[in-house]
């Protein structure tokens, strides 16, 4: 037993509530981002979504080589270099002068990000005891809840006193002392027979969800989906995307066994997985423009505002196996994605003077049904797989958040703009033609090039106002949708209540999976 353990697990929560920090910490700056200069960058509405899916996706297209990497080279050496990539990413992306850079820098921030989260477990397990993993995985997975807490708070409180890249810059003096605390008193370790890896496999998985996403986002950004750049780019993302699974599924040292898949229990699990987090980031994203560009709330408050959902998860989480233990995991599951899905569906009834306290309702019982989807479907997933497997099964489970989170922006992102497009459009012929392209990309695009025309802009403010709200409607619709298509998933295919036995064995594989 290694009698710095408590010490060492301090040193890896540091490292890891800055990965994930940065995400929801980006979360209520994306409306100051796309403020025009000298507040923001002036970022579009697809170039937002770009500098969010841009960590999300280079994070979930490398997390599974990277813990191949850490395995092979040790993972103490892999955990400091990830670390201190991460560091220079987010002092680059500080400095941005343009979206391209951030977008850019974002990507590099997620490299160094997704070589940190699976070594931080993977030192966890080594430096303790069986007895002791349990209570020492319960506060590693606390401080994932913590940091999507205090993300938003933070982002806001620094909005209110610097610039938007101070979002990024808080990091830098954080890596530093982790990285010296780490290289003080984190051991190194690695697997002695560690697997092959698959850079061939990670490569065509990342091109083709980057050609995926690219091509929903222009389709938004043009509001046509059937535009030749849009659609030609959709079709060869899923091309590559199929060219993976064939790869994969032929290889003897895949990255992501596909025939995980043929299990229906699995499938069923891992889309539920990833369509809670379609839905999280889908809404999180037009809600910060929703409290801070039509309510006028300000980067703080819009964080405080979100509490309420954060603070559910960690009450509910936890608890979420007792209504398992009850009433199994079939119905726990799909009555959190009926929960999602009519809390998504409150937010085509919210206007510019909805009470604000319907809002933090609403927040709350979304954190509460993500609570009771995120638990019950990681019982099912280490049932559904042998116990050998269990590593990998939690690593899949990620790599679907993230990807779901990815494609939740890109998509209910791409219908905001695209409806936000078609209700402003009739509404800027007053302006100079070559302002209206640029004032019909986003709520804030508008909002800008009005406050610049000064008395004569302020006829746009309310057109923009009810155009956004109408788009907001169209797209928590199309999100209600998704998440009722998820629940009958989960009606029809996760098991119900186990035996009392098997529900016992499942939780201890759960623990020592991570999970």
């Amino acid at each position: 037993m290694h009698r710095r353990r408590w010490a060492i697990l301090s040193v890896l929560m540091l490292s890891l509530l800055i990965v994930v920090l940065d995400n929801s910490i980006l979360n209520v700056a994306i409306k100051t981002i796309a403020t025009p200069a000298p507040t923001g960058l002036g970022a579009t509405q697809s170039q937002i979504e770009w500098a969010i899916n841009a960590y999300t996706l280079v994070f979930a297209g490398l997390l599974f080589t990277a813990g191949l990497v850490g395995d092979r080279l040790g993972r103490k050496k892999v955990l400091l270099g990830g670390i201190l990539v991460f560091g220079i990413g987010s002092a680059l992306a500080a400095e941005s002068g343009s979206p391209g850079q951030l977008i850019a820098y974002r990507a590099l921030m997620a490299l160094g990000a997704a070589f940190v989260m699976p070594a931080t477990l993977a030192v966890l397990m080594n430096v303790f005891e069986r007895e002791e993993q349990p209570k020492a995985i319960g506060i590693w997975a606390g401080g994932v809840g913590l940091a999507i807490a205090i993300g938003p708070i933070t982002g806001g409180a620094l909005l209110d006193h610097f610039w938007w890249g101070s979002v990024f810059l808080i990091n830098v003096p954080i890596v530093i002392v982790a990285l010296v605390l780490m290289t003080w008193l984190v051991p190194d370790s690695r697997d002695p027979r560690p697997g092959r890896l698959d850079p061939i496999g990670v490569v065509l998985s990342v091109v083709g969800l980057v050609l995926l996403v690219y091509g929903i986002i222009k389709g938004g950004e043009l509001a046509d989906f059937t535009d030749a750049k849009a659609l030609g780019t959709i079709v060869a993302g899923l091309v590559v995307l199929t060219a993976f699974v064939v790869f994969e599924k032929r290889s003897d040292h895949p990255s992501l066994d596909v025939t995980y898949f043929r299990n229906k229990v699995f499938s069923a699990a891992m889309s539920a997985i990833a369509l809670v987090f379609f839905a999280l980031m889908g809404v999180t994203f037009f809600g910060v423009f929703y409290t801070q560009s039509v309510r006028g709330y300000s980067p703080l408050e819009s964080g405080v505002l979100m509490l309420p959902l954060a603070a559910a998860q960690l009450i509910f989480a936890p608890r979420a196996r007792l209504l398992v233990d009850r009433f199994g995991n079939k119905a726990t599951t799909t009555g959190g994605l009926v929960l999602i899905a009519a809390t998504l569906a409150a937010f085509a009834t919210f206007e510019a003077d909805t009470p604000i306290w319907l809002l933090e309702v609403v927040f709350f019982l979304m954190g509460t049904g993500m609570a009771h989807i995120m638990t019950p479907t990681s019982v099912v997933i280490m049932q559904a797989l042998p116990r050998e497997k269990a590593g990998s099964a939690s690593a899949l489970s990620n790599t679907f958040r993230q990807v779901g989170g990815a494609l939740g922006i890109a998509v209910l992102g791409s219908v905001l703009a695209t409806a936000y497009r078609n209700g402003i459009e009739d509404k800027l012929g007053l302006l100079p033609p070559n302002l209206r392209a640029t004032a019909g990309e986003s709520i804030e695009a508008t909002l800008g090039v009005a406050e610049k025309l000064g008395p004569q802009g302020k006829a746009l403010v309310t057109p923009a106002n009810d155009a956004f709200l109408h788009a907001m409607h169209v797209t928590a619709l199309c999100g209600t949708g998704v998440a009722l298509i998820g629940a009958v998933v989960t009606f029809l295919f996760l098991p119900g209540k186990p035996p009392a036995g098997q529900r016992h064995e499942t939780e201890t594989e759960l623990v020592a999976a991570g999970e």
